[in-house]
């Protein structure tokens, strides 16, 4: 198994706050962190691909003791800048396979994550990895697309996901070794493109890949707010959880 990549140098660490600010907005934010509080429920948490600190900052906010484990040392700088980010402990490494001290009552990956781990190998890897630094009754939780295939037409491979007067996203898809590329042109930045391969994963395979970590299903939702995950959800909310009675090791 390969090591991950890190795709994110400086000048897209510095750039990342304002390319997703929208996702940095109360409405999302808030609905996040009230589900990953419940779960921690005052404990501690572990959060794989903690970046700059979206989702980290607010939930140590509430009285959760935030780990992090990062790749990109960049992200990781743009992260200590923010008020209280001195304050949460980051590991640097990959999350399929760093390794830190102690257990958690919840590990999470949130923001299509996931796919940033371009082998099945590595994605169950990092499964196997939550599941290590779960004590036992703790939740493993992911947020993660459900792949768009549906939404191609015979014979098409390339596939518009935003266009407006600064940015141009496209997905690049390659269904026979499930990955992506996503494309991003941007307007009056140095450099104007960046592109991110991921591998695209179905919710039963996740379920497989929880079991093989010796995780077992817990809830599945749309969203953070929990709308029911239907038929035509475009994403979900998953979490799994290490038996309370598990002993030291996973499969």
């Amino acid at each position: 198994m390969s090591e991950q990549h890190d795709w994110f140098d400086e000048a897209t660490a510095a750039a990342y706050d304002e390319d997703v600010a929208q996702d940095f907005a109360k409405e999302v934010v808030g609905p996040t962190v009230d589900f990953l509080a419940h779960l921690a429920r005052g404990g501690s948490a572990l959060e794989f691909a903690v970046g700059t600190g979206r989702i980290a900052l607010p939930l140590a906010a509430r009285g959760v003791r935030v780990h992090g484990i990062e790749l990109s040392e960049h992200m990781v700088r743009h992260l200590r800048v923010k008020p209280g980010g001195d304050a949460i402990t980051v590991s640097i490494g990959d999350m399929a396979t760093r390794r830190v001290e102690g257990e958690f009552d919840l590990v999470y990956l949130v923001f299509n994550t996931i796919m940033n781990l371009t082998t099945q190998a590595q994605q169950v890897a990092c499964f196997r990895n939550a599941a290590r630094h779960l004590r036992p009754g703790g939740a493993f939780v992911v947020e993660v697309m459900v792949p768009a295939l549906a939404k191609l037409t015979p014979g098409e491979w390339r596939r518009a996901f935003s266009v407006s007067e600064d940015h141009i996203g496209v997905d690049e898809y390659d269904v026979v070794h499930q990955r992506i590329v996503s494309h991003h042109i941007h307007v009056d930045r140095t450099p104007p493109r960046f592109s991110l391969p991921c591998r695209y994963v179905w919710p039963s395979e996740l379920d497989l890949m929880a079991q093989l970590a010796g995780l077992e299903f817990d809830q599945r939702w749309e969203d953070w707010a929990r709308a029911p995950f239907v038929a035509s959800s475009q994403g979900h909310v998953s979490v799994w959880r290490k038996p309370a009675s598990a002993e030291d090791g996973v499969l």
